[in-house]
């Protein structure tokens, strides 16, 4: 048995180390790792060591130590559960970032199975658990077993990590929020692959937002965020490859959370849904074929997965998804009982011109002041919530046509939002000229460097 104390004088140690710019060793990161998740570390300790880790820095091997210890932690998923081959993708979050809902329904309509788990929003950006719990009964959290069998029976699940899946990882991230090193490359890493890789999945495909409503906002921090998470993810066995996309916008035409499962319902019926919604989706889908094997190359696969999205065949994966997950299935076909009664308030142009930008940060605020989102872990939202864009980017207006509706289930919140909501509108004189979705594609530096 380890006595507190020498716990206390190694976890001491590990910190002056790091702190002091040392290479930590694998044990010394295990340590860590375990020390968070058994409690053996006391918060005073972990937030030291995030700091330290924050300003220091970790290289690429500690980082893969890093997160290997945190997949390590709990219990991970043997791709021998899985029928089809398993390939998931993660997005580090964005305004109106529903994409998750049309791809692991799209993705299992096409033959992959799809085990995601997921996150809540915070602070201006939505998350994707908070959309789905706007379904009557939807329930996200799932133990192991559940999330196995779900994924059996519809071909995607999307669900919380629960206690059993990186426990590590949970303790780490709510210490990362009031400490300020959330984007900390290193610890974003530990964070988002330490569950990929508890899934057992073979393949993963990462969306990297860069933007105004990103984590980060300039575009060489997002590439280096999604090359540092492709090189961890193959450290650890894990094929990845990254997409850097434009976050300076929202994503679709809608921001909230009953909404945008409505706007994505209709992209996966296969007659409608925002063009870069759709793009995106199937960008993403084509790599996850390609990584699970069932497509070649992605000239195919794309063929295959815009085939699947306008037979309307997600959709059937999403219902399924929502039955073996406890939801009222009758959103799918009716999706307006998602919102029910709401207090609604026009934001109309000031000028006439070209509406040449939405900025993403000041739409995820102006939802905030709705009471859209949570400044908190632990804070309620108002699922009704959001903001439906009238306009897309890029077209003509006059002035007084209504550019965005906002809508809240309290009336007394729509005037202050209504300022954010104004306050995020460019209309220009000429029409501006729009930033491709798809900023930049990442693989391993090792498969790169060999192609050369």
């Amino acid at each position: 048995m380890v006595c507190a104390g020498t716990v206390m004088m190694a976890a001491v140690e590990i910190i002056a180390r790091k702190r002091a710019g040392e290479k930590l060793r694998r044990a010394d990161v295990q340590e860590f790792v375990q020390g968070a998740a058994s409690g053996d570390w006391v918060v005073e300790q972990m937030a030291a060591m995030l700091m330290a880790i924050a300003l220091v820095d970790l290289d690429s091997e500690e980082t893969g130590w890093l997160v290997a210890a945190m997949a390590a932690s709990g219990q991970r998923i043997g791709p021998d559960r899985f029928d089809r081959p398993a390939v998931d993708k993660h997005s580090t979050g964005g305004v109106g970032d529903k994409a998750s809902l049309v791809i692991a329904p799209l993705a299992a309509a096409c033959g992959l199975d799809v085990p995601m788990i997921s996150g809540r929003g915070l602070g201006h950006t939505g998350g994707t658990l908070d959309k789905l719990e706007s379904i009557p009964g939807f329930r996200v959290g799932l133990s192991v077993d559940e999330l196995v069998e779900s994924v059996r029976t519809a071909g995607c699940a999307i669900c919380e990590a629960g206690a059993e899946m990186a426990p590590a990882d949970a303790v780490l991230y709510a210490l990362r929020d009031a400490t300020a090193t959330v984007d900390s490359v290193p610890l974003i890493c530990g964070s988002i692959l330490s569950k990929k890789l508890a899934e057992g999945i073979s393949g993963l495909v990462l969306d990297v937002k860069c933007g105004a409503g990103a984590v980060f906002s300039k575009f060489n921090d997002a590439k280096a965020l999604g090359q540092a998470l492709v090189d961890s993810a193959a450290c650890s066995g894990l094929p990845t490859v990254a997409l850097v996309t434009d976050m300076d916008s929202p994503l679709g035409m809608t921001v909230g959370h009953a909404i945008e499962v409505s706007e994505a319902i209709e992209c996966l019926g296969g007659n409608g849904g925002p063009t870069d919604l759709r793009e995106l989706s199937v960008q993403m889908v084509s790599r996850m074929l390609v990584a699970g094997g069932l497509s070649g190359n992605l000239e195919d696969a794309a063929v295959r997965a815009v085939a699947t999205l306008d037979a309307g065949a997600g959709l059937e994966r999403f219902e399924r998804m929502v039955v073996a997950q406890g939801g009222d299935a009758r959103v799918v076909a009716a999706p307006d009982r998602l919102v029910g009664t709401v207090r609604t308030r026009a934001v109309e142009a000031d000028r006439s011109g070209w509406l040449s930008r939405l900025d993403a940060l000041a739409v995820g605020r102006a939802v905030a002041r709705l009471g859209g989102s949570r400044n908190r872990a632990d804070g309620r939202i108002d699922l009704s919530a959001g903001i439906r864009i009238r306009v897309p980017i890029g077209a003509e207006v006059n002035v007084g046509d209504c550019v965005m509706e906002l809508q809240a289930s309290n009336q007394d919140v729509l005037e202050a939002a209504a300022d954010h909501a104004r306050s995020a509108m460019a209309i220009t004189d000429e029409p501006g000229v729009p930033r491709p979705l798809v900023l930049d594609t990442i693989e391993p530096q090792s498969s790169t460097e060999s192609k050369s």
